[in-house]
């Protein structure tokens, strides 16, 4: 846990403190920072970091995810992150939670935006810093797998997607977000048949899709086998899955129905409701996380911030799940025990 202060202290019920003493700034203005968190550079250090990857080069359907970061930060204004009582937490006082900006990325060029994201992502994630990441499509996830196995080495992919992304080429371009996953087999990245795809579904090219994926060492739950298995059931395979390996999460917001997800490039009916999606994060082993990403999110084709308020929850339930759920945790799957320490600077209500 570190010292640092944030750029205002919870004041009221919905407020925070500005820079006037005596004054309130309500949820709707002040910081644009993901749910008002303080800027990296305004601590002396932190535990997890959030950072924006707005590049959608690598989209194959529908473009506008390059906005993503910017509207999910937007949506968060409507979070009250002080206490998760599902996870039985205060997660921004148990660790010290930072919004790290955007990286700058080329939007031109797929290959020159990944090196941009590797290197950035290389300089805020250690044995000690976690980084959680908003897109952009989800080709970002491939630099920040290779940032990642810098420091932890192989990883076990949890991957909440419709698609499976492990694909080889769409028009001859082998880094895309529909590929990602097969470059980071082939580039081992993973850990040998520790990882697995949930939420599957809807039509694919050809069979040996299937046959290729399983070959790259994937176990895949579609969709449709929530209803048969149930939370607990889902939550039971991935976690045999990725045994004691440390996991990275990746959370393409299609994983969610359209109906709870508008606001994606390639929506596929029949899928998880929010509700749903929620539940089964809440039961991931957060103390084998070491980063994640939450993307696809394409505000053009949202209404009324559905699709950006289902990510900011999930960037938030992520790192409620980092800080380490409490014992009184309503999961589907055992509670993980709290953590210690001292609190770190205190974010706004």
């Amino acid at each position: 846990m570190t010292e640092g202060g944030a750029m205002g202290t919870a004041d009221g019920r919905d407020g925070i403190r500005g820079p006037v003493s005596g004054t309130e700034v309500p949820r709707f203005a002040g910081s644009p920072t993901f749910a008002r968190l303080p800027r990296v550079d305004e601590v002396r250090d932190y535990s997890v970091a959030v950072l924006g990857a707005p590049f959608d080069g690598g989209t194959s359907f529908r473009p506008g995810a390059r906005f993503g970061p910017a509207a999910v930060r937007q949506a968060s204004r409507n979070l009250r992150p002080a206490y998760h009582p599902d996870l039985d937490v205060a997660p921004y006082r148990r660790v010290q939670v930072v919004d790290a900006g955007d990286v700058p990325c080329n939007p031109f060029s797929i290959d020159e935006a990944l090196e941009q994201i590797d290197r950035h992502a290389a300089g805020l994630v250690s044995d000690r810093h976690r980084l959680i990441t908003v897109g952009g499509d989800h080709t970002v996830a491939l630099p920040l797998l290779r940032a990642v196995n810098r420091v932890h080495g192989p990883v076990a992919l949890v991957h909440f997607d419709a698609h499976l992304d492990t694909w080889d080429t769409y028009f001859g371009a082998s880094r895309t977000h529909g590929t990602v996953f097969r470059r980071a087999f082939e580039e081992g990245l993973l850990v040998e048949d520790h990882s697995i795809h949930v939420g599957i579904r809807g039509p694919l090219y050809d069979e040996q899709d299937l046959t290729d994926d399983a070959a790259f060492g994937f176990q895949v739950i579609r969709a449709g086998d929530l209803d048969l298995l149930g939370v607990e059931g889902v939550l039971d395979r991935v976690r045999t899955r990725v045994g004691d390996a440390p996991v990275y999460l990746s959370v393409d917001i299609d994983v969610l129905d359209p109906a709870f997800a508008p606001g994606t490039g390639t929506p596929e009916m029949g899928g998880f409701t929010s509700r749903e999606l929620l539940r089964l994060l809440r039961g991931l082993p957060g103390d084998s996380l070491v980063g994640a990403d939450v993307v696809e999110v394409s505000p053009a084709y949202d209404h009324a911030e559905v699709t950006s308020l289902a990510a900011a929850t999930v960037v938030y339930d992520v790192t409620a799940l980092m800080a380490g759920p409490g014992p009184k945790a309503r999961t589907a799957s055992p509670a993980v025990p709290a953590g210690s320490g001292e609190g770190p600077a205190t974010p706004p209500d």
